[in-house]
Parts: structure tokens; C-alpha cells; sequence
């Protein structure tokens, strides 16, 4: 009996990945050719300049930026290829390829091969990752981000400098003067985004309760030194 259900899970468990499988799979035996030479360089039907050696396709109601995966069914060589074109339209051929995706299919002599078409990325999946892409590189520029913390601003700089020396003994080294106007402000400089919380628990544990953080942009600041 257990093995029995075993076997029973085994074949639905195949039935399932078969299933996932055949979601993908758009075409089984279809005929490919392939356009060149004379099209190169010309407006394709997305407005794409047609380039021959990149890895595109023309198809009649495929969405634009379908990727899909071209299988030659007689030596079993594969290529991905971007839909961005419209065709072919002679009868009972089923998608055009670009010069440099027939030759990886090894089909330029015979100019048309039988293929099966496989959706690799449907163009919201694509979007997805484009959108996936921008959010990484979005949290990378605040990683690189640098702040300055603002601790008083004065028109005396007397009273700059003796806030400035508070904090030097409080034990931060990044003080320094920025000068605006007649105002001085005092601030802890260039802090990365990752030490920005360290850097207030800090103030706060030593009394300095009141400042503003303040992201760093071609600011011109002096050390305490100056």
C-alpha cells in the first residue's frame, strides 16, 4: 500500500512538472526562416533599428520583447531571441529570425528549419526585472549617499568653536565648520548611510540632542582645524 502511494505521488508530482512545462512550450513543429542583408539597419515594426547580428525576431501577435527560446528540431541546437519585428508573412511560416540567431540554429544554408518555440520571459516578466534592477541600483546610490549632521549654526564664531571643542572631547573626530553667509554651522561631516544611526545614538547618549542630518551635496567644509 505505501508503495502503491508512493507511486501514485510519484506520477502526480510528474503530471505537475509536465504541466509547469507545457505552460512555456508556445509552438511544437513550426517552420523558422530568417531575414538579412537587405533589412539591415531599416525601422522594425517596434521602431527598433533592425540589426541582423543581434539576437531578434519578427512574429505576427507575439508582444514585443517576448523572449523566446528557438529550438531546431533537426540537430537539436537552440537560440534565444527578442521579439521586436512583425512577420513573416508568408503562409505557413511562423516566426523570422535575424541572421545571427539562424546561424547559431545552424539553418543560413537551407533558409528555413523546423523549430519549436518555447516563451522564455513574457515582456511583464521583463518589466518586473527591469523594475528589480532599479530598486537594486536605487538602494546601491543610498548605500554610496554621504551625510552631514548639523549641530548649531552662529553668527558668532566664538560660540562655533566652542561647540566644535565639546564635541571633540565627546570623542568625534569629523567635526568641522561650514560657512554660509555670515553664519558658521558646526557639523560632523562625510558620514557614510550605514553610520548615520550609530552617529545619532551617540549624540544622544552625550547630550546633544538637537541637530539636523543633512545629505551631503558639493558642500564646501572647513575642519576645526582651519
Amino acid at each position: 500500500m505505501m508503495r502503491a502511494s508512493k507511486l501514485f505521488c510519484i506520477c502526480v508530482l510528474c503530471g505537475i512538472v509536465s504541466a509547469v512545462s507545457a505552460q512555456n512550450v508556445y509552438k511544437t513543429d513550426v517552420v523558422a526562416s530568417y531575414y538579412a542583408d537587405k533589412f539591415n539597419g531599416r525601422k522594425t515594426a517596434s521602431g527598433e533599428t533592425f540589426n541582423m547580428y543581434g539576437f531578434t525576431a519578427a512574429h505576427k501577435t507575439l508582444p514585443f520583447n517576448t523572449i523566446v527560446k528557438v529550438t531546431n528540431l533537426d540537430n537539436g541546437k537552440t537560440v534565444n531571441v527578442r521579439v521586436n519585428d512583425r512577420g513573416p508573412f508568408v503562409e505557413d511560416r511562423e516566426i523570422d529570425l535575424s541572421k545571427a540567431a539562424a546561424q547559431q540554429l545552424g539553418m543560413t544554408a537551407s533558409g528555413t528549419a523546423r523549430v519549436s518555440l518555447e516563451i522564455v520571459q513574457s515582456p511583464d516578466e521583463e518589466n518586473a526585472e527591469i523594475e528589480r534592477t532599479l530598486i537594486a541600483a536605487s538602494a546601491k546610490s543610498e548605500e554610496d549617499q554621504r551625510w552631514d549632521i548639523q549641530l548649531g549654526a552662529f553668527a558668532d564664531k566664538g560660540n562655533a568653536k566652542l561647540l566644535a571643542r565639546r564635541l571633540m572631547q565627546a570623542g568625534f573626530t569629523n567635526v568641522a565648520y561650514q560657512k554660509v553667509g555670515n553664519i558658521t554651522r558646526v557639523v560632523l561631516r562625510d558620514i557614510a548611510t550605514g553610520d548615520v544611526d550609530a552617529v545619532e545614538d551617540k549624540l544622544d547618549k552625550n547630550g546633544f540632542t538637537q541637530y539636523i542630518v543633512r545629505e551631503r551635496k558639493n558642500i564646501v567644509t572647513k575642519t576645526t582645524e582651519d
